[in-house]
């Protein structure tokens, strides 16, 4: 009898150009989201004329989709965890077309309100959906390249949100809806290509169902596969094993950094058109032109990312990436708001290209490489649960502290954000590159008479 005996064969030839395809399609929902939050930012000064908002529902039009990511990534996670990938892989950007086809139709400001956070609930679903899919097909050789290199996909949404915005600004006041219904358009064509991805073969094997896994790994690797004897199944993880004293640290860890990271990045970025405006006068044109330059800096900090990831590693990836976001906001905060425009520009831009390099781009690789197949997807959802509390915060607080303080000393909270960051990162951030999922998360991933790339002997004590 032939069978499966290693996720490792996805490093096979044969395998390079199915791991793209995934990595890819993965990659637009990560895309659609970094479109959908920002275009959002990108349309606030028509949105503000359309409805008339003050100040205050700007900022919870801004928030909403965060506020439903906070839902969609907790309780997403776990279902992924508990259904399988490859149904709410697809269906997930289903509720993308519906969602960013209401908030570009709605006649009301809660009709846009309630409709950002039914999307938001649908981007935070596929930050847990996409990553563990993409991460459980990926080889140990370029599975950081792959995780990365979906982030990458995520700023370059940032930068086309910009580009669009600049299209359909001169068609007029309804300019706002043509900017958000490119969103609906772009997730319906990716929820078609989505139907060819097939199941996890590491989530088939953990609910028993190897023959399906087997078939999956022979016709993605092109090789037969020999079975072990004899296994036990693996035990399944209730989600509260997030928080035991197995997994607590790593728990910890992917929290904390990505809630730090949410803080600056969503509360500089989301506002880099306010910021902008501050120093670039009444020309919306340049405000546009210099938020679109700072997320193409975003976007270098992902290349930088995913040229390093797999051979410098993790730990020093992320370390750096904090570093330069604080040395950044340090000059920024110091100069006040006498600095001219191409300064705020660049060192804004070398803020977000900082911690896409570090920390934009392993929040979702960490997760996927620290915890095991019953709980992959459980850990990345509840980590982006917890970055959308701090994503709020920093997109909520953020203009109340320059309304009270001015925008100089308002920037303190995010000198105090990365200091903290590097903190966490050098006490805490493990090194996994060049491991296999087993190998990084300990995980048993045995079942029904067959082994999946793992000594037997390794984790048992756990799963018992």
């Amino acid at each position: 009898m032939s069978g499966l005996t290693s996720a490792e064969g996805l490093d096979a030839p044969k395998a390079r150009g199915f791991r793209r395809r995934v990595t890819a399609l993965s990659g637009m929902g990560l895309f659609l989201d970094g479109f959908d939050l920002t275009v959002i930012a990108a349309a606030g000064f028509l949105i503000i004329a359309h409805f008339q908002l003050s100040g205050g529902l700007l900022g919870l039009v801004n928030a909403s989709a965060l506020i439903g990511m906070f839902f969609g990534s907790l309780f997403v996670g776990r279902l992924t965890d508990k259904i399988g990938r490859r149904k709410m892989y697809f269906f997930d950007l289903i509720g993308f077309v519906v969602f960013a086809l209401l908030t570009a139709i709605a006649q009301e400001t809660w009709q846009l309100i309630v409709a950002r956070i039914l999307l938001g609930v649908c981007i935070g679903a596929d930050y847990a959906i996409s990553a563990t899919l993409t991460s459980e097909f990926g080889g140990k050789s370029d599975r950081g390249r792959l995780v990365v290199s979906m982030s990458a996909l995520s700023n370059f949404g940032n930068v086309i949100a910009y580009v669009v915005a600049i299209i359909f600004i001169p068609t007029g006041p309804d300019a706002w809806r043509w900017m958000l219904l490119v969103g609906a358009v772009i997730a319906l064509g990716s929820a078609f290509l989505r139907r060819s991805i097939p199941e996890s073969p590491r989530w088939l094997i953990q609910q028993g169902r190897t023959e399906e896994a087997a078939k999956i790994m022979r016709d993605i690797t092109g090789e037969e596969l020999s079975t072990a004897p004899e296994a036990a199944p693996i035990a399944k993880l209730p989600w509260r094993a997030l928080f035991s004293k197995r997994y607590a640290r790593s728990t910890f860890f992917v929290c904390a950094f990505w809630f730090l990271f949410g803080v600056a990045y969503y509360g500089i970025s989301l506002f880099s058109p306010e910021i902008v405006a501050t120093f670039a006068g009444s020309s919306t044109v340049l405000t546009f032109i210099g938020s679109g330059s700072i997320a193409v800096l975003g976007i270098v900090g992902v290349l930088i990312g995913f040229s390093l990831v797999d051979r410098w590693g993790r730990r020093k990836n992320i370390i750096l990436g904090f570093s330069v976001m604080l040395v950044a906001l340090l000059i920024l905060t110091l100069m006040g708001g006498k600095a001219p425009l191409p300064v705020v520009i660049i060192l804004v831009g070398v803020t977000i290209m900082g911690s896409q390099a570090g920390p934009g781009t392993l929040n979702l690789l960490y997760p996927t490489e620290l915890f095991p197949t019953g709980l992959r997807a459980s850990a990345v959802g509840f980590g982006t649960a917890i970055s959308r509390i701090g994503s709020i915060l920093g997109v909520l607080v953020f203009p109340t502290l320059v309304a009270a303080w001015g925008l100089g000393n308002a920037l303190w909270l995010f000198v105090t954000v990365a200091a903290l960051g590097l903190i966490v990162s050098i006490w805490l951030a493990p090194e996994t590159k060049g491991r296999s999922l087993e190998e990084t998360s300990g995980d048993q991933v045995v079942a029904s008479g067959m082994k999946f790339g793992l000594d037997t002997k390794h984790d048992t004590a756990r799963t018992n």
